[in-house]
């Protein structure tokens, strides 16, 4: 009897190490609200790596537990995001979508001893705080900006441009570095206006652009404020071509834009979803009918990063997986090799420039479309 007893207690014992071998990884984003489409993204591209890796038999016999968290887009709902992601005793987080609620929740995760990689918050200032547990997937304002700015100076020379933002720490911060690297090739802006996002109209901004007779506006902030400007420039009988950033890149910009959306200029990253590295989680993604555009990949790559610095240190303590990052040892991911410096950035970031173009099935998209600088 007793024998019976102790082999049940043992199993017991290591049933309860089993369970405790699930490392908690938080995934947040904009879920819910007007930039839903990429909170779906990050998700989706999150979720499908740690059911890869889970499915492979974890990391080193430890699996992965997701938890969903929806900031909404709100810097505080973000915060509260993190909170609770920090008394749930989260080890690291793959998000958030927006630059202005990644910043004030990283200092969440800083006190609890949380790593946080985003694939999509590009706003300088997410690393340049000497903070520890800052990461990122894709690149920064100041590099987007410089190939906006550069293109802008050599192939629209002597237009007249106007340069419109969302006043959010993304989109303000992107207008601002594209401005400072097309006035140091020598151009300038003619017009340079904030609006507020969330409005549906924007009339009176296009009225201003109009009278200013301007030849291209370009326009730092989300899809949904893209695609309601740019309708309502058509409307009003403006053809002048929008330039955006990495924060259009969803098939919803077509749908609010409607045809006046084909010909925009944006810049983004290569297309992740040709690269041979990713064959295997697009064909993941497609079986389910998902299409892995845009943060996708990058919110996938977020966590084979994460777990490549558990596999060599063999923890999943914050510190010590940032510090194994910060080595700057490449690791392969669904985006290319990735390295980081010691603030978190990669070292080989990259942004190309595309058009919005009409394919052969009618449809307007990016993807193929990279122009030359």
């Amino acid at each position: 009897m007793r024998a019976s007893i102790s082999t049940a207690l043992l199993l017991g014992l290591l049933m309860a190490s089993a369970a405790q071998a699930q490392v908690k990884i938080g995934i947040v984003g904009s879920m819910t609200g007007p930039n839903a489409a990429f909170g779906a993204q990050i998700k989706n591209g999150a979720s499908q790596a740690v059911e890869d890796i889970n499915k492979a038999g974890g990391i080193k016999g430890q699996k992965l537990e997701v938890i969903i968290g929806d900031d909404a887009s709100d810097p505080k709902q973000g915060v509260s995001v993190a909170n609770k992601f920090a008394s749930a005793g989260v080890k690291m987080v793959v998000g958030h979508f927006n630059s202005g609620v990644s910043i004030p929740a990283s200092d969440v995760y800083l006190d609890a001893g949380i790593i946080q990689v985003t694939p999509a918050s590009t706003n300088v200032k997410f690393t340049e705080r000497g903070m520890w547990n800052t990461f990122r997937t894709c690149g920064r304002d100041d590099q987007q900006g410089a190939v906006a700015g550069a293109y802008l100076a050599v192939h629209l020379k002597g237009k007249k441009i106007a340069f419109v933002h969302d006043k959010t720490p993304y989109g303000k911060g992107l207008a601002d570095e594209t401005l400072k690297a097309l006035k140091a090739k020598g151009g300038k802006d003619v017009m340079y206006e904030g609006v507020n996002p969330g409005e549906k109209d924007y009339s009176a901004l296009v009225s201003k652009l109009k009278s200013a007779e301007v030849d291209v506006v370009y326009y730092g902030g989300l899809h949904t404020e893209a695609g309601l400007i740019l309708r309502q420039m058509r409307d009003q009988g403006l053809k002048a071509p929008m330039m955006s950033g990495d924060g259009i890149t969803d098939k919803e910009f077509v749908q609010i834009a409607g045809p006046g959306a084909e010909g925009t200029l944006m810049t983004f990253s290569p297309d992740a979803r040709k690269n041979p590295n990713a064959k295997a989680a697009v064909a993941a993604f497609k079986a389910k009918g998902i299409d892995p555009e845009a943060y996708t990949l990058y919110s996938y790559a977020a966590v084979q990063v994460l777990a490549k610095a558990m596999a060599e240190t063999g923890s999943s303590d914050g510190k010590t997986l940032a510090d194994w990052l910060h080595q700057g040892k490449s690791i392969d991911t669904v985006v290319g090799p990735i390295a980081y410096d010691k603030k978190g950035d990669i070292t080989r970031p990259d942004y190309v420039m595309y058009a919005w173009k009409k394919g052969a099935d009618g449809k307007i998209d990016y993807t193929g479309n990279e122009l030359t600088q």
